[in-house]
């Protein structure tokens, strides 16, 4: 049957039509599917490796052949996480034989529904290099912000010089031998350091980002309590919690006690670790640098003032050619420390002075000014002191963050 030019041309029309109408919803479809929200890793925990003192070593019956739990506190929750483990520090290689992430319920034990493996590449086992770190594969884990996870590591061959962090203010336990799962470990060897971990990271949405904090044992928590996660760090990370505008800002505590910025004194030098402790952790937003004390010591003088400064300065120009911000914390009062001199008082007024009036902070934190005795500014007040004249107490570290304006991590 043949048909009329005017039906053809109707039917033709149609289906052009038709076609246009698919071309617009495939279209729409696509937009949609790629409007999910996009999402990074950033820094919920972290701590800055170093060799370990022999006397921080681990206690008989040590790592290797062992189980080793770790306990650490996140700031911000995710659902999706990865772990960075570090032998940079170690001259031979270290074998993590199984690796498991469980919620902490207190102490030595664990929620074993919770427990989940972690691998690498795949594997339950790796072998990390001498002067290396690597990462787990990223894991489904939901975990609240400000929770505690427990990390157990059942050990191979273990390095004579440990990468580890000994200023953990948290209580780890080993066994001999052991299970990654065990829920609790009653007859464990306790210590109050970590080994071989050093991150978590969590997925999270764009405008989620990270704080991280440069410092030495005053960030690290030196006078603070075991297993009370209240340096001043977190008690940071408290206040950002329970404010709703700054609930995705983690927070990256990467204090070393006894640590100095321009030279190496306890782990390695301010200024040589910088770059894996500030540009190369992830999320990364805002940088705040309260370091330089033990650099003056005892024994300060205006050219060792002048050498921090230098160091502050070269910090800056670092990260804001990254995209961070960053805040000047002025140094907190030594009068009445072993580091209180003449000279020592000088410098630390003299930084102090330059941190406030120097121009090149992109803001300023004034801790002195929140922790200094009013009648002696040069000393702290009795009631933040930890006894020592130069660490705060527990009340003093929480007067730390108080002082901190909030909207600076909203900028």
């Amino acid at each position: 049957m043949r048909l009329s030019y005017r039906l053809c041309l109707a039917i033709v029309t149609l289906a052009l039509l038709g076609a246009g109408c698919l071309a617009s919803h495939t279209e729409q479809t696509i937009a949609t599917d790629t409007a999910v929200p996009q999402t990074h890793w950033v820094g919920s925990w972290s701590t800055a490796p170093q060799l370990t003192e022999p006397r921080n070593n681990p206690p008989a019956p040590g790592l290797e052949g062992n189980t080793l739990r770790q306990v650490f506190r996140v700031s911000i929750g995710g659902n999706e996480l990865r772990m960075r483990f570090s032998n940079e520090f170690s001259e031979s290689p270290v074998t993590l034989k199984r690796v498991s992430l469980a919620a902490s319920v207190g102490l030595d034990a664990i929620d074993v529904a919770s427990s989940q493996p972690l691998t690498f590449d795949g594997s339950d086992s790796v072998t990390i290099a001498p002067g290396s770190a690597v990462y787990s594969d990223a894991v489904v884990f939901s975990v609240e912000a400000l929770s505690e996870l427990a990390v157990t590591i059942t050990f191979g061959q273990v390095p004579e010089g440990i990468t580890g962090h000994p200023g953990s203010r948290t209580t780890s336990y080993i066994v001999a031998g052991g299970d990654v799962k065990v829920p609790s470990m009653k007859q464990a060897a306790a210590t109050d350091h970590w080994y071989i971990i050093s991150g978590l990271e969590v997925q999270a949405p764009k405008e989620t980002a990270a704080v991280a904090i440069m410092g030495d044992s005053i960030t690290d928590g030196r006078g603070s309590g075991t297993n009370q996660q209240n340096r001043w760090p977190d008690e940071l990370a408290n206040r950002l919690q329970q404010n709703r505008a700054t609930q995705n800002v983690g927070v990256l505590n990467q204090g070393i006690g006894g640590n100095c910025l321009t030279r190496p004194c306890l782990g390695p030098a301010g200024k040589d670790r910088f770059e894996r402790d500030v540009l190369n952790q992830k999320g990364v937003k805002w940088l705040i640098i309260l370091e330089g004390i033990n650099d003056i010591g005892g024994q300060g003088t205006a050219e060792k003032a002048e050498e921090v400064i230098a160091e502050y300065q070269d910090m800056i120009r670092r990260a804001q050619a990254a995209g961070i911000k960053v805040y000047g914390a002025t140094l907190t009062p030594i009068k009445g420390s072993g580091y209180e001199s003449r000279g020592s008082l000088e410098a630390v007024n003299t930084i102090n002075h330059w941190i406030r009036h120097g121009g090149e902070f992109d803001a300023v934190i004034d801790f002195a000014a929140a922790v200094s005795d009013p009648e002696n500014p040069n000393q702290l007040k009795p009631d933040y002191d930890s006894g020592d004249g130069l660490h705060l107490s527990e009340r003093g570290y929480r007067a730390m963050a108080e002082a901190i304006d909030l909207s600076l991590f909203t900028q």
